[in-house]
């Protein structure tokens, strides 16, 4: 009978002793961005092993650039980058409010709380948080321009004329397109050194010509895309080295200058390849002055093929008849190469609703910032036009912590407790921004508590700057829901992901 409790004991210590390794090492990575949070928030100096130096406060490149060891650090890294890419932003909040709710459960497993009933509890807890976020949520439009400012000017750390170029883009855009779940709005954002912030009615293409003959620049023009490499048709090798393979080589040739002429006959004067070009095809297009792109990604040529009107063909597509081929070409109202970019840019001339929001600094270090900055303010008005805002500031996450409260009070057995670890985390952002700004917590969430429950209001949180009470709908401090419901549904997983946990055993190399 000893026995067996020695040995229940041994493994009760060594379960919370794995708890504890993997809380710890998720608080470690939570430290390194929980500083950044809220307007008065920090920067965090990233330096490699070459001596190279990133300075941000934006919690996602920092995850990404951190040196991670432990397992458990590296799941919340994980589910921070399932975040961005989901939502575009929120990496932070998801990664402070899962150590919070860590810490929460961990405190209460000490205290004897049963682990699956806590877990059971903390999913009641995250489920009933994201149903108040969604009947909290206000509805946005894209004519609510001065409320899609302010979102994008939150989330784009105050950057005002980034703001503004986010939302003249989400008009160009339109609706419907920023309403498509394939559509991200933070890839219309190119940053480059050495240029000024500006809105492009079109597309900026990574590519230059590929040969400094072809024309730079050309207006109205008529563009081909090819789904392949322009180029004859292979003989392998082995086939090549025979009179049968040399033969069938050569007619290829001949049917590919055969193809050459149609493109002439077309009148194409642009053609965009996703691989390769033949020397022959290069010189025939410096003869006609003909500019190719080679080698362009597939987001690149299925934005050009959206723009332009293009339909993509395969090399053996060529084979078909003048007419026919007619069908499959694009047409635009401008192309040009653009030496500062080194990149081309192009203007179609039909409605696609396209745009690209160009931002440029001074240095590299400045533009690679920026470029994230704007990259979360798109993607935060995206989210906001798709499932509504709330007030930001930490405010809705305090007043439905004590929504929590008030059902943990009606809740019996030990659920309660994961429904009180959720509330307790989601305290977290608010109390987080206080301490960024400089002010006592306690005295500080007292007072919000307080005005919250007297004005039964979601909006109540504290300036940054003056320490006071603040209505954030009044200010208009906004964040998307969407971003907190997948916040804390990621924060849920992970805290659930690392409780489950009783043992960690190194696993063998896969020679062994």
């Amino acid at each position: 009978m000893n026995n067996r409790k020695s040995i229940s004991t041994w493994e009760s210590d060594e379960h919370l002793a794995v708890l504890q390794s993997n809380v710890n090492a998720i608080k470690a990575i939570s430290s390194a961005v929980e500083w950044t949070l809220g307007p008065k928030g920090l920067d965090t100096m990233l330096v490699d092993e070459a001596g190279e130096v990133i300075i941000t406060n934006d919690g996602v490149t920092i995850l990404n650039k951190m040196e991670v060891e432990h397992p458990a650090a590296r799941m919340l890294i994980q589910a921070a980058r399932s975040q961005q890419q989901e939502i575009g932003d929120g990496t932070t909040t998801a990664t402070v409010l899962a150590s919070e709710l860590l810490t929460e459960a961990v405190n209460q497993v000490n205290k004897g709380v049963p682990i699956q009933k806590l877990i059971t509890g903390i999913r009641m807890g995250i489920n009933s948080a994201i149903n108040i976020l969604r009947e909290r949520a206000r509805p946005l439009a894209l004519e609510q321009t001065v409320l899609l400012k302010r979102i994008a000017y939150i989330a784009g750390r105050e950057h005002e004329d980034i703001a503004d170029l986010i939302v003249a883009a989400a008009n160009q855009i339109g609706i419907e397109k920023l309403l498509d779940p394939a559509y991200r709005l933070a890839d219309s954002i190119l940053a480059h050194e050495g240029t000024v912030n500006e809105l492009l009615t079109g597309l900026i293409i990574n590519k230059r010509r590929m040969n400094s003959q072809m024309p730079a620049r050309l207006k109205d023009f008529k563009i081909l895309v090819i789904q392949d490499s322009l180029a004859p048709e292979e003989v392998d090798d082995e086939a090549l080295g025979t009179e049968l393979g040399f033969s069938k080589y050569l007619e290829y040739k001949e049917i590919f200058q055969e193809n050459l002429q149609k493109i002439k006959q077309l009148g194409v004067n642009l053609i965009a390849v996703d691989r390769g070009v033949d020397p022959l095809a290069e010189e025939f297009c410096v003869d006609q002055q003909i500019m190719v792109l080679q080698r362009l990604s597939s987001r690149e040529l299925h934005l050009l093929v959206e723009s332009t009107g293009a339909k993509p063909i395969k090399r053996t597509g060529l084979h078909k008849g003048v007419k026919e081929l007619s069908a499959y070409l694009g047409s635009g109202e401008l192309v040009s190469e653009d030496e500062k970019l080194q990149k081309t840019r192009i203007i179609a001339k039909t409605e696609q609703h396209l745009a690209t929001v160009l931002i440029g600094a001074s240095t590299g270090e400045i533009v690679a910032e920026l470029e994230r900055i704007a990259k979360d303010a798109a993607s935060s008005l995206q989210a906001a036009l798709k499932g509504g805002y709330v007030p930001g500031g930490g405010a809705i996450e305090f007043a439905i912590a004590r929504e929590l409260e008030k059902q943990g009070e009606l809740t019996k057995g030990f659920e309660v407790f994961g429904i009180q670890a959720v509330a307790g985390c989601l305290k977290k952002p608010l109390i987080q921004i206080i301490i960024n700004a400089g002010y006592n917590p306690l005295e500080k969430t007292a007072e919000v508590r307080l005005a919250q429950a007297e004005q039964e209001t979601d909006s109540i949180a504290i300036d940054a700057d003056s320490g006071q009470l603040l209505n954030m709908a009044a200010a208009e401090v906004y964040d998307p829901v969407l971003v907190k419901i997948h916040a804390l549904k990621a924060a849920g997983e992970i805290a659930i992901a690392i409780l489950r946990i009783n043992t960690i055993i190194r696993m063998k190399k896969a020679d062994d």
